[in-house]
């Protein structure tokens, strides 16, 4: 392996910024850009970032091997900050049902989404879902993802959500992509729980969340806080109790109907509230002031045919706006980060370096890793991505369309070719 690896006459966009923590307003549009960027590498780390010219004179005499991105794009690695990447079978069946006119409720109710989704995942055998999970770990890197989030949820018993946890744990040492763990038990609740949903908060507080922490399989604690699935109550119970377990809350909120979950994400100290398609400006201004990150996903919208979270808004009001894929089987199957980021500016009104810090920085905010991932300076893992564009304008212009040229983790080409 290359020692040293250097990156030359790079139009950089690096992240730096002096800024802690996530970045609201204004700082969302300083990316840190050098103009004829360069970048030093050395076992994975990056050890400086400059001009080209200004690291001639320290790095001139040292050999390495040369990375000449010929004034194209560099950016950090893309984060995505919200997946449920493990998953068993497909269910293309209720794309057709939504052209149809069925609504997402209208879909679970019938026993197909979650629901569907939980029942295959249940009969899956761990190396099975390994495999299911390695190819879309790979379609990530190759659209510049190097490091995800990915959430249990699809067990709603502990056998499957253990199975989850652990199949995103062996990955974790397994695949180029570094891989953050969130348990999302209360995703649903089971069939067999049905009038009884009381019972099942109870058995995720009393037994899941204990042995989550026991075994050290996630990071985080996620509720699908919704009408007709937790209620606002259920799910404060859920994060209070995971949080005594060391479990950083998260919560899936106002995504169907304005619910109080952005409140409640404000008030339980939730790290991230997800979806957020139907916030209130009181969900808003809390969320803004607890500095909870949101986490915005504007494909989902786009796949279930809803009108976009207000991203415009929620960053004139001083919330940290992340972005991501929400890969899923049911609403959003798909593993495009650069549409994310398009679809952010489209029908969000992000601008194009809005969309890039939500992408990166702030993604990595919403997983905890801004101190390793989520910008190029010194002292972070070596994960960029060169592209096929000049500009991160062009990045975000032209959509629809995969502008990768090589991704690299760790300072090792992991996709793309040059």
């Amino acid at each position: 392996m290359t020692k040293y690896r250097w990156i030359k006459h790079a139009a950089l966009a690096t992240l730096y910024s002096n800024q802690k923590g996530p970045r609201t307003k204004a700082a969302m549009s300083d990316i840190g850009f050098i103009e004829d960027g360069s970048v030093w590498i050395e076992d994975g780390i990056i050890q400086a970032v400059g001009t080209t010219a200004e690291l001639e004179k320290i790095y001139g005499q040292k050999e390495a091997e040369i990375i000449d991105a010929a004034y194209c794009l560099v950016t950090p690695g893309l984060v995505d900050p919200h997946t449920h990447v493990v998953y068993g079978g497909t269910r293309e069946k209720e794309f057709e049902m939504r052209l149809e006119g069925a609504s997402y409720m209208d879909i679970m109710n019938a026993g197909g989404g979650i629901h569907a989704t939980a029942r295959m995942t249940r009969e899956a055998e761990e190396e099975e879902l390994i495999s299911q999970t390695w190819r879309r770990l790979d379609s990530f890197l190759a659209h510049g993802v190097t490091t995800i989030e990915g959430k249990s949820g699809y067990g709603m018993n502990w056998e499957t959500e253990r199975k989850q946890l652990q199949v995103m744990k062996s990955l974790q040492k397994r695949h180029p992509i570094d891989i953050v763990s969130t348990f999302m038990g209360a995703h649903a609740v089971p069939p067999e729980f049905k009038g009884r949903e009381d019972e099942f908060v109870d058995l995720i507080i009393e037994e899941m969340l204990p042995a989550v922490a026991k075994e050290k399989l996630a990071e985080f604690n996620d509720v699908f806080c919704e009408k007709d699935v937790f209620t606002p109550e259920q799910s404060r119970r859920i994060l209070e109790a995971g949080k005594t377990y060391g479990l950083v809350p998260k919560i899936h909120a106002d995504e169907i109907v304005s619910y109080g979950g952005a409140e409640l994400a404000a008030e339980v100290g939730a790290i991230s509230a997800e979806h957020l398609l139907k916030a209130s400006d009181e969900g808003i201004e809390a969320m803004a002031k607890a500095g909870t990150i949101a986490c915005l996903l504007p494909a989902t919208a786009l796949y279930l045919r809803e009108e976009a979270a207000q991203g415009r808004k929620m960053i004139d009001r001083g919330v940290a706006v992340a972005i991501s894929t929400d890969c899923n089987p049911g609403s959003s199957p798909t593993t495009s980060m650069p549409l994310v980021m398009n679809l952010a500016c489209i029908s969000m009104r992000l601008t194009p370096a809005e969309a890039l810090t939500a992408a990166t920085y702030n993604a990595a905010c919403a997983i905890r890793r801004e101190d390793m991932i989520g910008s190029i300076e010194k002292g972070k893992q070596a994960d960029f991505v060169l592209w096929n564009v000049k500009s991160y304008q062009e990045l975000q212009y032209l959509f629809g369309v995969n502008h990768v040229r090589s991704v690299w983790k760790n300072g090792v080409q992991v996709a793309g070719g040059l």
